[in-house]
């Protein structure tokens, strides 16, 4: 299952899937974490000391290696450099699960060991010195959307992303990969704005959507939510001690979290569960190609000098039953 957190910068969403992720992980589910923020502070909130969170690899400067191993020996892509972030899978493309081992796992992901389980963690990698002025936050960005573009995942297993804040999201396809998008809302004009500004983009595209208020102090605070954002408002979150000694770099124990806070994550792990069923494999590789085929004739072609909707393998599904072993 693939979980996107959203919201507006400030609103709390890196703690939110940073909570997620733990409690997942104390369930015993396989788990692969993402950090797709261009500010990177997935790993801090997991745990990491500041140097190890700087450490992990950047999937963005491991993009030849991903794409030549995902490529595989699907003969509609001559060579990884026609591949860009949209290319999807065909006959004979490697596939990415979450539990397997790979050379793109091998790579980018590094194991944290959490308090009641152990996570693999991914992150695409700040901004560089090289990078500054010339380059788009989003070139790194393509190096996860070509992985959830080649992944297989399913029930009780999890891919967990810390999305671009705001509307970001939308630069590029994306937005449509995920199973259930959790925007995460402070009950202010500001953090209403981007919940309509995402619905909006999301509308026609069958993205399942969800609102997390946070920093929720009283009841103005939810009557203020609900009525901005309706049936969407899956739950809120309030104070949590435990996060703000975490914060501060005193972790306690995950067990010692406040049993509202657990509570609502627990009713956030069964609406993901809940839109198993609803799976449509078909409409997920249809938006994949969608996407891919907008971005071969926006910039995709020139940049490769190849026509890359010829890429495209219109038999091909992406599903559980194409998660069949490929030779590394």
């Amino acid at each position: 299952m693939k979980i996107a957190f959203v919201g507006k910068g400030g609103s709390g969403k890196t703690t939110l899937s940073s909570l997620f992720i733990r409690h997942l992980a104390g369930e015993g589910a396989p788990v692969v974490a993402v950090d797709a923020d261009i500010n990177q502070h997935l790993g801090a909130a997991l745990g990491l000391a500041e140097e190890e969170a700087a450490a992990l690899p950047a999937m963005g400067a491991h993009l030849p290696l991903i794409k030549d191993y995902l490529r595989g020996t699907n003969p509609r892509i001559a060579s990884a450099e026609t591949m860009i972030k949209t290319t999807p899978p065909g006959e004979g493309s490697r596939l990415l699960t979450i539990g397997g081992d790979n050379p793109v796992y091998e790579a980018c992901a590094r194991t944290v060991r959490l308090d009641d389980g152990e996570i693999r963690l991914m992150a695409t990698g700040p901004f560089t010195e090289d990078d500054l002025g010339v380059s788009c936050y989003h070139s790194k960005v393509g190096a996860v959307e070509l992985c959830l573009n080649h992944l297989v995942d399913g029930r009780d297993e999890f891919l967990v992303v810390d999305m671009t804040a705001g509307s970001d999201s939308f630069a590029s396809g994306m937005f449509t990969r995920f199973d259930m998008t959790f925007l995460v809302a402070e009950p202010t004009r500001k953090g209403v704005a981007v919940y309509r500004q995402y619905k909006e983009y999301a509308r026609d595209f069958g993205v399942a959507l969800r609102v997390v208020g946070n920093k929720v102090q009283g009841p103005d605070d939810l009557e203020f939510l609900r009525a901005e954002v309706g049936d969407d408002l899956l739950v809120t979150v309030g104070h949590s001690d435990w996060v703000r000694a975490m914060e501060k770099g005193r972790a306690r124990p995950f067990r010692e979290l406040e049993e509202h806070n657990r509570k609502a994550l627990r009713t956030l792990r069964e609406a993901v569960d809940a839109t198993y069923e609803q799976r449509d494999w078909q409409r997920y590789t249809r938006q994949m190609v969608h996407f891919h085929l907008k971005n071969a004739a926006s910039w995709g072609n020139e940049r490769t000098g190849a026509d890359l909707a010829a890429q495209v393998d219109p038999a091909f599904v992406l599903d559980e039953r194409a998660a069949t072993p490929q030779p590394a």
